[in-house]
């Protein structure tokens, strides 16, 4: 499956990377949110993983960008953020987040993310 994951830190896109890849994903992966609108819109992946806290447009920003676009806005977001409070996972899920992961994510947080959407 072809998946996108945005995040400005290099460690958590490697985490990430590592773990989609070892369970057979295709990836790509961009450093903030406007490169992650555009780069949706062009590659039409299947999930898309993204951070929160970024510079130039934040991860609920994106969210929200990205549920608004026709094109994107089907596609499942899995929030993977250091903010892991019943408030952020509240606040993501109504920007139009499908799931959230705290991290740093592992491979079983990963896999159950995806099962929740149905992805797996």
């Amino acid at each position: 499956m072809n998946i996108l994951i945005c995040d400005d830190m290099e460690t958590d896109r490697a985490n990430l990377r590592k773990i989609l890849t070892e369970m057979g994903h295709i990836v790509q992966d961009v450093t903030n949110g406007e490169d992650a609108v555009a780069a949706a819109g062009r590659i039409l992946p299947k999930v898309i993983f993204l951070d929160v806290v970024m510079p130039k447009m934040d991860g609920f920003a994106t969210c929200r960008a990205l549920k608004q676009k026709s094109e994107t806005k089907d596609i499942p977001v899995i929030v993977v953020s250091s903010k892991g409070t019943p408030s952020d996972k509240f606040w993501a899920e109504k920007q139009g987040a499908s799931a959230h992961v705290t991290k740093p994510a592992t491979a079983q947080e990963i896999k159950a993310a995806l099962q929740k959407i149905g992805m797996a």
